[in-house]
């Protein structure tokens, strides 16, 4: 299944969301072995909050790097983990995949299950992207080219920020000032909950209906790149990246698919 979408840097999101991918089914530890540390400036332990999972990590191309200051994309990435594990260090190599193609990324960590639950960790995805629209210029980033991306459950946190305009607009944000979303594998549709951690996570059976991401897609969506695997069976490919894609599609979204 594949729709072309001719944007501009959608080649170069695309390229760089497979690396994110690619974890799935390898060893981080040896992925971020292999990453090399000169090819970007990194910022370590930014607060985007108060408190202690409130802290993010940021890449930067280095000046040489093509596009040019000011006109980079910035790329803000959610981990996956079934909203109970993740560190941002882990991801470095997502962070280096992307810088190396000339994208500044933001890479947050955000409150996990059990001590914090839905929608706690949404409100700190929130947070970290209004951070990141506030200080793409200063990042050298072109502000008007803040994409959000995540895997598996970190693509749900990703289609939160894109789709549901409750939690951009209560930091003083909105959807609408993204240029686009990246999902890899992402949960948009799961109810009921099978997976028990994610019932805990989302306080199952009290979960409510609009916590799902396919609730909320609709016309105001910015444009979308949804990536699957064929054969996953943790997160089911036809019942959230294709629902996914059908509703937006019939909405008038420009998407993209790739499995």
């Amino acid at each position: 299944m594949r729709t072309s979408v001719p944007k501009p840097r959608t080649a170069l999101l695309f390229a760089t969301a497979a690396v994110a991918l690619l974890a799935a089914c390898s060893p981080v530890k040896l992925l971020n072995r292999a990453v090399p540390s000169d090819t970007y400036v990194f910022e370590d332990g930014v607060a985007y909050g108060a408190a202690p999972r409130q802290r993010l990590d940021v890449y930067r191309p280095l000046a040489a790097t093509p596009p040019a200051q000011g006109k980079r994309p910035l790329v803000v990435f959610f981990y996956g983990g079934t909203w109970t594990t993740g560190e941002r260090a882990s991801f470095k190599f997502v962070g280096e995949a992307l810088a190396s193609r000339g994208a500044v990324v933001v890479l947050p960590d955000y409150g996990l299950s059990p001590a914090f639950r839905y929608p706690v960790f949404v409100q700190d995805s929130a947070l970290a992207v209004k951070w990141a629209l506030d200080n793409a210029a200063r990042l050298g980033a072109d502000p008007k080219q803040v994409y959000v991306m995540g895997h598996s459950s970190g693509g749900y946190n990703a289609a939160m920020m894109a789709l549901d305009a409750r939690w951009l607009g209560a930091v003083g944000a909105s959807p609408r000032q993204l240029a686009g979303w990246i999902g890899l594998a992402g949960p948009y549709d799961f109810l009921p909950i099978e997976n028990p951690d994610a019932q805990i996570a989302f306080n199952w059976p009290d979960t409510p209906p609009d916590s799902q991401p396919l609730a909320h897609a609709s016309a105001d969506a910015p444009r979308t790149l949804l990536i699957a695997a064929t054969k996953d069976k943790l997160v089911n490919p036809v019942r959230n990246t294709g629902q996914m894609a059908a509703k937006l599609r019939a909405a008038g979204v420009p998407v993209e698919t790739r499995e």
